[in-house]
Order: structure tokens, then C-alpha cells, then sequence
């Protein structure tokens, strides 16, 4: 299994408009954040964890040439605005299928009316083809795991294949879904800043979920200006857990 982060920054990324901040202005290429998304890969299949306004470029970087499904954590602008951009894919094999919850679907079915017509299309419109989740499910071959949390008070959902589990958006994970989470070997979950926050785990947050599960590794994702520049964060991090970046792949696991 491969996993290729498409994007690991807020909803504003990194550089923010405008922003005078140091690590707006910093020249490392690993604090330059596009809006968080991932390409998770195996057997030939290619499925991307969100989709937002940056996807066009994110499926460039990574030169995807083909996407078998798109798995959606939760229905905020930064993780869906990019749903139009999958056109090249349908032209080329089809409906694309997305899976997501109920409150998800309606979401996106409001904000891309037009994609989810049936009848009266215009010519270039793509298609999706919807598949609601509330549970874990069956894609090809793997088992997906639907994992249960909270964005502040919006419930959202993480996903496990394997040995590994993705989170992004996460304020609090109950307990219940907890047992779910044994034998990782690759943990995302998101860490905002330093400070607290009402709706995304702090650094601390995060690392507190990561000794507690103990994966053999932990990737940090959804990162604010605020947290850091990423060099200086790092060098403070266990050895086990590394700050994601744009770009970084992690295969073999």
C-alpha cells in the first residue's frame, strides 16, 4: 500500500493571502501547504481522500492518471470544492464513485446540482456514482473501516485500510471507536497548532492520540502557519511521528 499527500495545510494553506507571518514567507518548499487531500494506492487502484480547491493541481504533482473512487471525510469547503475537477477522469472511464455519509451526499448534491442531475445535462458535465456509508464496506478487495469523530460538534469520519488509519479535521475521537484503532502501521491525524482549539486538535492533542495508540508511525496533516516552520517542529517530534508535507509518499506498509 502507498499513500501520497496531496495536500497537508488548512483550509487557507500555507502561504495564507496576504499573510506577513515568518512561515508564510519561508522559503522551504515543506512549508508550502496546499489544502489537505490524499492518494492512497494498491493493487492498480487509486483513491483519493477528499477533494478540495486544489485538487486539479494536486492530481498533476502526483500525475494520477486515473481515480477509482473518491472517499469523503466531511462535507467543509477545503475537502469537497474540488469535486468538478474529477471530468478528466470521467471522460476517460466513467462515472466516478464517491462514497460518503447521508448529510455528505446531500451536501454535495446542493453545492453540484448539476453533476447529480439526471436528465438535462450539459454536454461536459461529469458523474459520480453514490454510495452512502454508515458502517465499514467493502471496496474490491479491501475492507474499509469507517472510523467515527468529531470536528468540533459536526460528526465526520476517518478511514482504515489495513494497517492504516487516516484522520483529518479531528477535535475528539470517542472512545468506542478506539479498538478499531490497534496494530497501526501508519497513523494520520491532524494537528493544527500549538494552541488549543475548539474544533482541531492541537500538536499536543495529536501526540497524546499517538502514544496512546502507538503506531510504528504517525504523520501529521491539516498544519496551520501557526503551528510552525516545519524544520524547527520536526526536530522536537518522537521518532516516530514526522510532520507530512506536500508531496511526501509513504509506500511499503
Amino acid at each position: 500500500m502507498k499513500i501520497t499527500f496531496l495536500g497537508t495545510g488548512t483550509s487557507q494553506g500555507i502561504p495564507v493571502i496576504g499573510s506577513d507571518h515568518p512561515v508564510c514567507l519561508s522559503n522551504d518548499p515543506k512549508d508550502k501547504r496546499l489544502r489537505t487531500s490524499a492518494l492512497i494506492e494498491w493493487d492498480n487502484k487509486k483513491i483519493a481522500i477528499d477533494c478540495g480547491p486544489d485538487f486539479r493541481m494536486q492530481m498533476i504533482n502526483a500525475n494520477c492518471d486515473k481515480l477509482d473512487a473518491i472517499f469523503f471525510t466531511h462535507e467543509h469547503n477545503d475537502h469537497v470544492s474540488g469535486l468538478d475537477d474529477i471530468r478528466p477522469f470521467y471522460f476517460k472511464h466513467g462515472d466516478i464513485p464517491i462514497y460518503a455519509c447521508k448529510r455528505v451526499i446531500s451536501a454535495l448534491k446542493k453545492r453540484f446540482d448539476y453533476i447529480f442531475k439526471s436528465k438535462g445535462n450539459i454536454p461536459g458535465t461529469p458523474k459520480v456514482s453514490v454510495n452512502l456509508i454508515d458502517k465499514d464496506f467493502k471496496f474490491h478487495n479491501k475492507e474499509i473501516k469507517v472510523l467515527n469523530a468529531f470536528h468540533g460538534k459536526l460528526p465526520i469520519i476517518g478511514f482504515r485500510i489495513d494497517n492504516l488509519a487516516y484522520f483529518t479535521d479531528v477535535k475528539t475521537i470517542p472512545e468506542t471507536e478506539f479498538h478499531k484503532l490497534k496494530s497501526l502501521d501508519v497513523l494520520v491525524i491532524n494537528a493544527l497548532r500549538i494552541k488549543e482549539h475548539y474544533s482541531h486538535l492541537s500538536l499536543n492533542d495529536a501526540l497524546a492520540i499517538i502514544d496512546r495508540l502507538n503506531p510504528k508511525k504517525a504523520y501529521l496533516t491539516h498544519i496551520s502557519h501557526k503551528l510552525g516552520f516545519h524544520k524547527d517542529v520536526q526536530s522536537k517530534l518522537p521518532k516516530n511521528v514526522s510532520l507530512a508535507y506536500d508531496g511526501l509518499v509513504v509506500d511499503g506498509f
